[in-house]
């Protein structure tokens, strides 16, 4: 009997508003149907423009896959992996030198043949794909600064209303993962490389709760 496929399954949303469960759900799905071994899952809820060095989760990933025997890493689509196009397209020549193979389920895309070899189509598409992406982000930017832009100009304020104050559970909400890592001891520099929150910030949310 031959061993089975084993693979690691990898999830992201951006803000709190939002759960991994649906990419979840579809990739053990499809992990079931081809009877794969899904031998370790990582999620994390970060905006898919930070760098690698501030992906906690993705972080973890590559350690896993650089230090255990992984066949294939499965991702919903593309953008959960990174909007940046450089950072998305060195992702996929590390996992390629290392015989690990990229699936976008969305896509049906596998970046290595059964044999092992690049799938030449595939790395085409993902380079495109991933161009088209930080393409994507950076027309977010520019119509969310034209907004800000066209609503300052017609009198509105951009920021809290005066005297906001945010409330505890707003705090545990928003900086879940800050709390976490500064529980644990991870010094307000590192936390901030991490999650690209100021350090003043994380000041306030260690005095305040830890």
């Amino acid at each position: 009997m031959e061993p089975r496929t084993s693979v690691v399954i990898y999830c992201r949303v951006s803000t709190s508003r939002q759960d991994t469960e649906h990419q979840l759900k579809a990739l053990r799905d499809y992990s079931r149907k081809n009877h794969y071994n899904v031998v370790k899952e990582f999620s994390e809820q970060i905006s898919g423009a930070k760098k690698i060095q501030e992906r906690l989760a993705l972080r973890e990933l590559m350690d896993y896959v650089r230090e255990n025997k992984v066949d294939k890493v499965l991702i919903f689509e593309c953008s959960r992996l990174s909007r940046r196009a450089s950072d998305f397209l060195n992702i996929i020549e590390e996992l390629n030198e290392l015989g690990v193979s990229l699936y976008i389920l969305q896509n049906g895309l596998e970046t290595l043949l059964p044999d092992g070899s690049v799938n030449p189509i595939a790395q085409l598409v993902l380079g495109i794909i991933g161009q088209f992406n930080a393409m994507e982000r950076t027309l977010i930017r520019a119509r969310m600064s034209a907004g800000y832009e066209n609503y300052r100009e017609k009198g509105g304020v951009v920021g809290r209303k005066e005297g906001y104050r945010k409330k505890d559970h707003e705090y545990h909400t928003q900086y879940s993962r800050e709390l976490d890592l500064l529980s644990k001891g991870v010094s307000l520099k590192d936390c901030q490389a991490l999650t690209g929150t100021s350090q003043n910030t994380l000041i306030k949310i260690r005095r305040k709760f830890l």
